[in-house]
């Protein structure tokens, strides 16, 4: 049966769209052969020979040829495979023409829909490689919405066919920023999950990776794998401290990372809507890194635990609460930073000891 439309119809979704016409094939084949399985009980085996050249669609029936036929849906007796042709015996497999009439029914009726289904799989297919390829990096977004009643803010990501819109959850948001419609926000790009309604991108204005990666894009240095991010914690919203180490001695980690007059380093900040930042320089000391994740306290002592990742500091009385932090903030962040148990005494404590 001759189906310029339908060829016509996946070479313009191919050309437009990027949707191959094979996978479109593919698709109004399986479609076809399901339809006839469902209006001719028994039948089982449904064959469509697609002949590009001729733009032509052919639909068999194949049966099995026995002695005693037992379910003519796949069987068929010798004396009917002999009227079709002389050729056949018991054993061979004919293939019987559907009528054009009622193949022309079956695929009016579903090649539209099939053509339409199948372009929504294959560009639902499209967005998530397309965002799969992107995880861990930084996407903007405009904010499409803000739901009142949870906070959730819908985003719109990308352009064109590429384009899809995600949720920033409000638990994902920094705590105390004012998202409002139509602005333009960094994210990062946390997962890609398949759903049936198409991909579900996860999206994070908390998570620590986006610190990671907007100094990435603003410090050359960290770029070209000079200075190395060692490790980051965060609390969004309020601060981050940040260890890194350079692998070129003549390359100061921190006045990378700080750039000409803190111009690096503020934009970052600005971004983050004034989230602070400390950047401390990584050691492979223990006591070392552990003195220098509690800036910007003085350390007097550091004493490692003789079993697991524990250990003492000693600060000057005076610097007590700064080594703390208000509400422990301070010690909290240095801890998970260098993935120690701190515990933090004045100096006086150590006297008295």
């Amino acid at each position: 049966m001759k189906c310029d439309e339908i060829f016509a119809a996946l070479a313009m979704l191919e050309k437009e769209r990027g949707i191959s016409q094979a996978f479109m094939m593919d698709k109004i084949v399986q479609a076809l052969t399901t339809a006839y399985k469902r209006d001719h009980e028994g039948v089982e085996n449904v064959v469509v020979d697609v002949d590009e050249g001729k733009r032509e669609l052919k639909m068999f029936v194949q049966k099995e040829v026995v002695d005693e036929v037992e379910n003519p849906g796949t069987q068929m007796s010798l004396d009917d495979a002999k009227a079709i042709s002389a050729k056949y015996n018991v054993g061979d497999i004919v293939n019987i023409p559907v009528d054009n009439i009622e193949f022309g029914r079956i695929a009016a009726g579903n090649g539209k829909q099939v053509i339409i289904q199948g372009l929504r799989e294959a560009e639902s297919g499209m967005v998530y490689d397309e965002y799969n390829s992107k995880q861990h990096e930084i996407l903007t977004g405009v904010v499409t919405r803000i739901d009142p009643r949870t906070g959730n803010a819908s985003l719109r990501i990308g352009t064109g066919t590429e384009a899809t819109d995600a949720i920033l959850l409000a638990g994902e948001q920094v705590k105390g920023e004012t998202l409002i419609e139509g602005q333009r926000i960094k994210v990062y790009l946390v997962d890609v999950r398949r759903q049936s309604r198409g991909p579900q991108v996860v999206i994070s204005r908390t998570h620590p990776g986006l610190v990671k990666r907007l100094f990435e894009l603003e410090v050359p240095e960290i770029y070209d794998g000079t200075v190395e991010i060692r490790s980051i914690a965060r609390e969004a919203g309020s601060r981050t401290k940040m260890a890194v180490w350079s692998n070129d001695e003549n390359v100061d980690p921190i006045g990378a990372c700080v750039g000409p007059h803190g111009q690096r380093v503020n934009s970052i900040v600005e971004e983050l809507r004034g989230e602070k930042i400390d950047i401390i320089k990584y050691s492979d000391d223990p006591a070392e890194y552990i003195a220098a994740a509690l800036a910007p306290a003085d350390v007097v002592d550091v004493r490692l635990a003789e079993e697991g990742k524990a250990c003492r500091v000693i600060v000057p009385d005076d610097q007590l609460s700064l080594a703390i932090g208000k509400e422990g903030q301070n010690a909290r962040l240095a801890a998970r930073l260098v993935g120690y148990k701190i515990d933090i005494k004045p100096e006086s404590y150590r006297e008295e000891e």
